[in-house]
């Protein structure tokens, strides 16, 4: 974690112009209440990618959004989707486009549409898909992630150019995803497909946290990501657990057994050939991440070296779902089959096929009993890092420290947003900004997400500042 705010002079002036930083917060207060009132409307609209939920709904948040982006002063506003490999259509995608004056820089706004599925809506304190404010926060599955994203640039926008009027020329490109939750299966596919309609000079993905409450950042790496599912199979079909049972253990305890190999002792992932690195700059608090993560008291941490490289800068494993009998239908007989899913999130460096291969040979090496072990990969994505150094990352540490009035900091993510590497290796001189509009207790995929919303103020005028400076003094 390291501050940059001192490094930008705090005067807003230059050679062509001067802005009022009130007449932006102005502007923004003035409408924050329709800004929240419209995040409320679409968090309404449950929009899941994923091919067992309605598409219909997916199809009303893309129109309910393109809506919003013509009410914003878009004139060329489309919903656009390509095919997945399998044929299906993707998810809809909104693109509008406002088209730089001459000398003035492009800017894209990216964020996504769809959300997350509730999960066990009986773990939810309220209606996932009924936006509701208590003490300071609007909950409601997608109110952070990330329609809060696409409500943060559409506010910022529509500030700027009131405040600045016709001497705004910034090009400004909105994209807003349809699948970004589903693992953006046609991601790649669209930017070559639409590769000219994206094109800009600095890109500003609205999809990632800050700090923490009242304390901004940008961040600067993330982790990439591997998954894929693993099958133990030890007979050809059930048998009765008293007449067979000894001689041959059942399939989900030799799953249990292939699992356990995936860490040592200390929790570390025990894959060879992984990346791992412990270089952060800055450590997290063990007492803040353990009430940010809700650890339960008494329950030691694990893994080795800092938290934050823990976090950050180490690859972290997951089993994220069992294929085995409910315990309500459990019966006496001798399972023959257990299935678990896992997610592999990898360090930056770390080459996705690589890491991908070593999981595929640690469980075929690590066959309990001989047991039958298929191993069959998932997705994949790289991870990312950002050089702070570019003039867009400074205007925004900039923009975020004037807005939150605290000095913005930089900082990685565990997380893993693996269309980011597409949008690298599409446009290499890309200037890449990954902000955010959650905090560590938005609990994003989780029951009871939520977004702070005087933090959410700050983020829009943040991305104000930036596009007025950015319009005002170019790259």
């Amino acid at each position: 974690m390291t501050s940059m705010n001192a490094e930008i002079p705090q005067t807003f002036s230059g050679g062509s112009g001067t802005i009022n930083v009130d007449a932006l917060k102005s502007s923004i207060d003035a409408s924050f209440g329709e800004t929240m009132a419209r995040l409320k409307a679409l968090v309404a609209i449950p929009g899941i990618a994923w091919p067992s939920f309605d598409p219909a709904e997916l199809e009303r948040s893309a129109e309910a959004v393109a809506a919003l982006v013509r009410q914003s002063g878009f004139g060329d506003v489309q919903i656009l989707r390509c095919d997945k490999a399998d044929g299906t259509p993707g998810g809809p995608a909104i693109v509008a486009r406002r088209v730089a004056a001459p000398g003035k820089a492009t800017i894209l706004l990216y964020a996504h549409h769809d959300v997350q599925p509730p999960g066990d809506v009986t773990l939810w304190d309220t209606e996932p898909f009924v936006a509701e404010e208590r003490d300071g926060r609007l909950y409601g599955r997608g109110a952070a992630d990330d329609k809060a994203g696409i409500m943060a640039h559409l506010a910022s926008y529509a500030a700027v150019t009131q405040v600045l009027g016709d001497d705004f020329g910034l090009g400004v490109t909105l994209f807003f995803e349809g699948e970004e939750e589903a693992g953006s299966p046609t991601f790649r596919t669209f930017l070559e497909t639409h590769r000219e309609l994206l094109e800009a000079d600095v890109i500003v993905v609205a999809d990632s946290s800050n700090w923490k409450v009242g304390v901004p950042a940008l961040t600067t790496s993330l982790r990439g990501l591997v998954d894929g599912t693993f099958e133990v199979r030890v007979l050809d079909h059930a048998v009765h657990s008293g007449m067979f049972g000894g001689p041959v253990l059942d399939a989900p305890t030799l799953l249990s057994r292939l699992i356990a190999t995936l860490h040592d002792d200390d929790g570390n992932v025990a894959i060879e050939g992984l990346v791992a690195r412990d270089d952060v700059v800055e450590d997290v608090d063990e007492e803040q991440y353990r009430a940010d993560a809700s650890v339960l008291d008494g329950v030691r941490l694990a893994g080795s070296g800092s938290i934050a490289s823990r976090l950050w800068t180490k690859p972290a494993l997951s089993i994220i779902g069992i294929d085995a009998p409910a315990v309500d239908v459990a019966s006496n007989t001798l399972l023959p089959a257990a299935r678990a899913k896992f997610s592999l999130r990898l360090a930056p460096g770390q080459d996705p096929d690589a890491a991908m291969d070593a999981v595929g040979r640690h469980l075929e090496a690590h066959a309990p009993f001989g047991a039958k072990v298929t191993f069959v990969p998932g997705e994949r994505g790289n991870a990312f890092s950002t050089d702070t150094s570019s003039a867009a990352a400074r205007i925004a540490m900039w923009a975020l420290g004037e807005a939150w009035g605290v000095p913005a900091v930089e900082m990685g993510i565990g997380g893993s947003i693996p269309f980011i590497a597409d949008l690298t290796e599409t446009y290499p001189d890309v200037q890449i900004l990954v902000t955010g509009v959650e905090d560590p207790d938005s609990r994003a995929h989780s029951a009871n997400e939520s977004l702070h919303i005087g933090d959410f103020r700050n983020a829009v005028l943040a991305e104000a500042l930036m596009l007025a400076r950015l319009n005002m003094e170019g790259l």
